[in-house]
């Protein structure tokens, strides 16, 4: 909680007393204001200590509603992924035999992770790097971590909105633009009938219109030699890049109290059209043998190793952790929040959306495969390729094509929007949370964040965009995010202690996480995210665009980007110990103790130095 000074003559609103502080010293009490302002909830926490004569006090803002976190929290979880991954690898990977690996990783680890994160932000009221005062060391191994993630996934997820908000200007026509080969864009080998390479097994793309449209007439890929030579932005793409930036902007400057009302048409929209393009989709001519593709059940696929690494890998970046977004969502909850609650509530639709959303994709996909009389595998594929290629050519041939075009961008765009709208609430919680004088110009803060944003962004929508793009998207929240997720399981279960963390979560809902969540978040959750880190230095290979192999140089600009936010662990870790006071025993102690309890290293009290610290659950 925020510590601050009321005048007893001011306590006009619900005033609660909260629990004796032990840290604070026996005469230490705590009195929570709560006041609503504008429909927006405001908590004042106040410190009476005889022994203090001075206190600062603070004010944070709260959810208005709790529906406006839930619905949060769901809107950045439930993105774009959920629509073009989740569907294809249960399909590849065996149908229904790949929830087997699915529920059990998000058992073991996606929800006590979930569950981690919320319970972290919501009791120490502060973003992705401000919460580690209960470890300091940790703050740039975590908090700017994940900040730095959040930044540069930004500079490249806009831009698939603004491919979406350019498809959706297109498609209010009464001939959808990627219906013919008769366009300015197409090549001589643009044609209607889909060609295949049977070596390799997969349509070629480029020949179709929709394929066209999306790499020459939107791209503009074809003016480009690669990722040496990529031109000037092109202005529509530009000009639909800032209209993308400008809504970020008006739903992020004032806070929860703007983005929290935003969320309401952002998160709920997507589920009205997936069930309107469902109903749409079951109608269609060889849908139900798509479903019946996508649920098809090979339990013997599951002896295969690379089933059980997508799963694992879905898990990690689904539900969103190590983002620093949860955090920043949760510190702006009430202190005494049911955070478990809202875990459960909330990764558990993530994951039906997930499933649900499949049934939607392969309806279309199997339409698509008997329209064109090719096997199931020549169509489905994810990505990109699925939401501009595959889809708007599916939308293309159905009556009133442009109103269901206008409908599913519409979809892609709420999809989009929030989960950006939460990147860009972790980045600015997190940094207004750590300098605290950029509090009081939010306003101006948020729009350096996105104009910042834009300009980088800027890259992505040049003739050879597409190769930043597929560059920023390969290296920067790939293995750098699960190697930030398995230093915050070890910083709070391990150095802050699972016991401790527990009596907070006691102390917020009051009841303390059963044996099970104990487990999972000192042993189970950690050991996983350190398989996965070593999977993914292992299995690693090079980025590509169709057949673009990308040169060396390029290759270590991206792991650069990608070290560049792995490095802030020990680079922050090494100035923490060089700045803090002592000796190494003495700097060492301050540094991985909480702040609040950095008096009883003066006396020499240290629990991490003590072995039942490390053996307690």
């Amino acid at each position: 909680m925020i510590k601050g000074r009321l005048p007893v003559g001011q306590m006009s609103s619900v005033v609660a007393p909260a629990k004796q502080s032990n840290n604070m010293g026996p005469k230490a009490v705590e009195l929570i204001l709560v006041k609503e302002q504008n429909g927006v909830q405001f908590t004042n926490s106040t410190l009476i200590n005889p022994a203090q004569t001075t206190t600062g006090t603070e004010e944070r803002e709260t959810w208005a509603k709790k529906i406006d976190f839930i619905l949060s929290v769901i809107g950045f979880a439930v993105d774009l992924a959920n629509v073009w991954r989740f569907p294809y690898l249960c399909y590849k990977n065996g149908g229904g035999a790949f929830l087997v690996p699915y529920l059990f990783f998000m058992v073991i680890a996606g929800m006590p992770l979930f569950y981690m994160e919320l319970a972290l932000g919501q009791y120490n009221r502060e973003g992705a790097a401000g919460v580690w005062k209960i470890c300091p060391l940790f703050k740039g191994g975590v908090g700017f971590t994940v900040i730095l993630i959040s930044l540069y996934v930004g500079f490249y997820y806009n831009v698939i909105i603004a491919w979406a908000l350019y498809y959706l200007f297109s498609s209010f026509t009464g001939n959808l633009p990627w219906v013919n080969c008769n366009n300015t864009w197409n090549s001589l080998n643009c044609s209607d009938i889909w060609t295949f390479n049977r070596s390799s097994h997969n349509v070629t793309h480029r020949s179709t219109p929709a394929a066209e449209y999306f790499e020459r007439g939107v791209l503009h890929l074809h003016e480009s030699e690669g990722i040496n030579d990529l031109g000037l932005p092109r202005w529509q793409l530009t000009s639909c890049l800032t209209v993308v930036i400008v809504v970020l902007y008006f739903s992020l400057w004032k806070g929860v109290r703007t983005s929290g009302k935003v969320v309401w048409i952002t998160a709920t929209m997507p589920y009205v059209v997936l069930i309107g393009l469902l109903l749409r989709g079951v109608t269609l001519p060889g849908a139900i043998d798509g479903i019946k593709a996508y649920l098809s059940v090979d339990f013997h696929r599951l002896w295969e190793t690379s089933v059980w690494i997508d799963a694992a890998t879905q898990i990690c970046f689904s539900l969103g952790v190590g983002f620093g977004v949860l955090i920043a969502f949760s510190s702006y909850n009430k202190f005494s929040n049911n955070c478990y609650r809202d875990a459960i509530i909330t990764s558990s639709v993530n994951s039906l959306t997930s499933f649900f959303s499949g049934f939607v994709v392969f309806s279309f996909l199997g339409y698509m495969a008997q329209k064109h009389n090719v096997a199931l595998e020549d169509v489905a594929t994810d990505g990109p390729g699925l939401v501009f290629i595959i889809y708007p050519e599916a939308i293309a041939t159905l009556p009133w094509s442009s109103v269901w075009s206008v409908i599913f961008f519409i979809m892609l765009l709420t999809l989009g929007i929030d989960s950006a709208m939460g990147g860009m609430e972790s980045v600015i919680t997190g940094l207004i949370d750590e300098f605290k004088f950029l509090r009081k110009h939010r306003e101006l803060f948020t729009l350096f964040i996105v104009v910042s944003t834009f300009l980088i962004s800027l890259f992505c929508v040049t003739n050879g965009g597409i190769y930043v793009f597929t560059l920023l998207d390969h290296f920067a929240a790939g293995t750098s995010i699960l190697f930030g997720v398995l230093i915050e399981a070890i910083g709070i279960a391990w150095f802050y202690g699972v016991g401790r963390f527990s009596d907070d979560i006691e102390e917020m809902i009051g009841h303390r996480p059963g044996l099970y969540w104990r487990l999972c978040w000192k042993y189970v959750s950690p050991l996983f995210l350190l398989c996965m880190v070593v999977i993914s230095f292992g299995t690693f290979k090079p980025p590509y665009y169709g057949t673009y192999v990308f040169p060396v140089w390029a290759n270590i600009i991206g792991w650069c980007v990608a070290i560049s936010s792995m490095a802030m662990v020990p680079i922050y870790a090494i100035y923490k110990l060089c700045v803090l006071p002592g000796t190494f025993r003495n700097k060492l102690a301050y540094a991985i103790t909480p702040e609040r309890e950095h008096h009883l290293v003066e006396n020499g009290e240290v629990r991490q130095f003590k072995l039942r610290h490390w053996l307690m659950m």
